[in-house]
């Protein structure tokens, strides 16, 4: 069992107790906006062992009586099909997903907001879907000048022209798919328009990272750079808290370049602003509740090396910049870190000259490294996968868990019918293949007994794998890296 260092338990009860304080410091209602990821956190499960990806969820749901969701997204991000990195869908898509997620367990989801919108086709397409299935939608608009222009912002031509978000509970808390979406401006825009109808409210910050009163270059910040890399945010000191307190704070650029807005739309609610800072904004209590600053802090290094990983390849298919992948070799360096501290890279590698074609190691919950070769019936992913299982198994190294006879047909298949150039077998027909075998084969059925075993584990590939291998790894939680290289100079089309 792999080390833990955060105590999940003390965070849902000491997280819940200090949003209820902060609903009662604004009279029984509060907007919350909730950055990162409400529901499948998988970054904060990484680099805070112990912390579940569901915890953020798990704590709404103790005061869920209270409890009124509105999902935030762009209507621009729509339109680009911008998509959701961990789960490879489109924010549209995500939003549905969070939509039946949250009413599945019992959170009230009151309507979606499409910030940004200027009619966009896609955008308003989504808005009639959304209608047809009875969700209420609102649209908030572009403001010229935001955030700087304080005095347009705050006026009946900038918060003004948004509509009004009907909500019935003490806690709003606000949501999105990803970064970006326009959280903040959508809980401003409310008190702007709450005020104006002479409801009391007040506004406050949930955000995991970076984690306020831990040091601004701890891994776990520095971790949190590395995966927005691409939105240019960087972690910094609050000047605002040490100004009026003497007490250095982290958070970063964004929320510091906002809060004279904040402090403006406070002060024309209540004469003045309840808040001297943005981390007085700020309801999170996760630093509170790291035990073991050793193991988060090797969590989150190996997390810098695999967010490095992730912005090579993406620079190499065009879509991250050469300035992203500058910053992440820069906080590799404050980590102090390299990519052959990452255990299964120098495997994989060796396995790759020695062979001469595409190889990958996978590292083991027990510690144990193995790893996969490409042969002429499976590419390197999917051999590493039949490895691992039957490792994990107990079952003999040799032992075929497919018979090459039942191979041989899926080749057939793939290459004379359905027109595929590769006839290696991937990673999603190797288990459909084990699946079909575990039902007459005892050690298949072994093997596939051990794949909620993989869910943690560590990939590293010689080569960019296809959309489907990576989409596999993905859902079965193992966390995967690749060589900025492709396997071929046709990767574009092979399947």
């Amino acid at each position: 069992m792999s080390a833990i260092g955060f105590d999940n338990e003390k965070y849902l009860k000491t997280q819940s107790e200090h949003i209820r304080k902060r609903i009662a410091q604004f009279g029984g209602k509060l907007y919350l906006e909730f950055g990162g990821k409400l529901y499948d956190d998988f970054h904060a499960s990484r680099v805070l062992p112990g912390f579940k990806p569901d915890s953020k969820l798990r704590m709404l749901l103790q005061m869920k009586e209270q409890v009124e969701v509105v999902i935030v997204v762009n209507a621009g991000h729509i339109e680009k099909n911008k998509l959701r990195g961990d789960l490879g869908i489109t924010y549209d898509m995500d939003t549905l997903r969070l939509f039946d997620i949250f009413r599945s367990i019992g959170l009230y989801v009151g309507s979606v907001v499409l910030t940004c919108y200027s009619g966009q086709p896609q955008a308003k397409a989504f808005k009639s879907r959304l209608e047809g299935l009875g969700v209420k939608v609102y649209k908030h608009y572009a403001i010229d000048g935001y955030p700087s222009n304080i005095s347009k912002v705050v006026s009946d031509e900038g918060y003004g022209k948004n509509e009004y978000i009907e909500t019935t509970r003490e806690l709003i808390v606000v949501t999105a798919p990803g970064p970006g979406s326009g959280k903040m401006a959508t809980c401003l825009s409310q008190l702007y328009h709450d005020h104006k109808r002479g409801i009391e409210a007040g506004y406050a910050k949930f955000e995991t990272f970076p984690i306020w009163n831990i040091p601004l270059n701890h891994p776990v910040n520095l971790a949190y750079e590395a995966a927005t890399a691409d939105l240019n945010d960087v972690n910094m000191i609050d000047p605002f808290h040490l100004d009026a307190y003497g007490k250095t704070t982290v958070n970063y650029n964004r929320d510091v370049e906002i809060f004279p807005v904040v402090t403006a739309m406070m002060e024309s609610i209540y004469g003045e602003c309840p808040y001297k800072s943005p981390t007085d904004m700020g309801v999170n209590m996760a630093g509170n509740c790291i035990f073991d600053d050793a193991v988060v802090r090797k969590a989150s290094c190996e997390e810098i090396i695999r967010r490095y990983y992730v912005g090579l390849c993406q620079n190499l298919q065009g879509k991250a910049s050469d300035e992203s992948v500058y910053k992440l070799e820069l906080l590799m360096k404050k980590a102090g870190v390299k990519e052959s501290d990452r255990k299964v890279v120098s495997p994989a590698l060796q396995k790759a000259a020695l062979t001469g074609l595409p190889a990958a190691a996978i590292e083991l919950p027990d510690g144990r490294v193995l790893t996969g070769k490409t042969s002429d019936l499976l590419g390197s992913s999917s051999a590493l996968l039949l490895n691992a299982l039957k490792a994990l198994a107990g079952l003999d190294d040799d032992l075929h868990l497919i018979s090459p006879e039942t191979i041989q047909p899926i080749r057939h298949l793939k290459v004379d019918h359905l027109g595929n150039r590769n006839p290696r077998l991937h990673t999603d027909e190797v288990l459909i293949a084990l699946a079909i075998c575990a039902a007459t084969n005892p050690d298949a059925e072994k093997a596939m007994e051990q794949l909620e075993n993989l869910r943690g584990c560590e990939v590293h590939s010689t080569v960019i794998l296809s959309q489907i291998d990576e989409k596999i790894f993905k859902r079965l939680g193992i966390n995967l890296t690749c060589e900025p290289n492709y396997k071929t100079k046709k990767e574009y089309s092979m399947k």
